[in-house]
């Protein structure tokens, strides 16, 4: 089964195929329409004409990194601070990881020690780590003793409340729709 999350079928192979296009997705899955965002690994990889290489994220001049992501059309709605925090991710995947982003979740112990490496990437607070690791539960298969517990309620099945619950344009409709509930039942309870 492949991801669905740009709907975009090269983009959503790429994020399928490739762990650090998946995390760079979820950087960029922030005050920036979803679809856009787990399609611009695959932009990025146009732009550089080759594939996404950990190191050379890491080590990529800043200045020509951030050029990269403003180029129109701008891979986010705030390409520079974007393209260091990517750069954050890949210098992070370097130093603790081996440049395997893969081995973020395969060699850990549980879901909350998974949970908890999320967490302290670049980019990732509280929610956004406990949805991703709910996608890599989910739909990837990575799924650590207590991943569902440690994701709660991302990890819930049957769920409709994130980019983890995405597997079709139907799905993406639920989920929009379950945020359109919540934000309206937030204004609500503010009032």
């Amino acid at each position: 089964m492949g991801l669905h999350l740009s709907q975009i079928a090269e983009a959503d192979e790429l994020l399928t195929n490739d762990p650090l296009a998946l995390l760079i997705g979820m950087v960029l899955d922030q005050q920036f329409p979803l679809e856009r965002a787990f399609a611009a690994p695959y932009e990025l990889t146009r732009r550089l004409g080759r594939p996404l290489d950990v190191g050379e994220i890491a080590s990529f001049d800043p200045e020509a990194l951030s050029a990269i992501f403003a180029t129109p059309p701008a891979l986010h709605r705030f390409p520079g601070s974007m393209a260091k925090r990517v750069q954050a991710v890949c210098q992070v995947l370097v130093d603790n990881y081996g440049s395997d982003p893969t081995q973020v979740w395969s060699t850990a112990a549980d879901g909350q020690e998974l949970l908890k490496r999320i967490g302290a990437l670049p980019g990732f607070g509280a929610q956004k780590a406990k949805i991703f690791v709910a996608l890599l539960g989910k739909q990837l298969g990575v799924r650590p003793p207590g991943w569902r517990e440690a994701t709660a309620p991302y990890g819930d099945e049957g769920s409709r409340r994130s980019v983890a619950d995405i597997t079709s344009p139907e799905t993406l409709l639920e989920v929009r729709d379950f945020k359109k509930q919540m934000k309206a039942a937030a204004k609500v309870a503010a009032s």
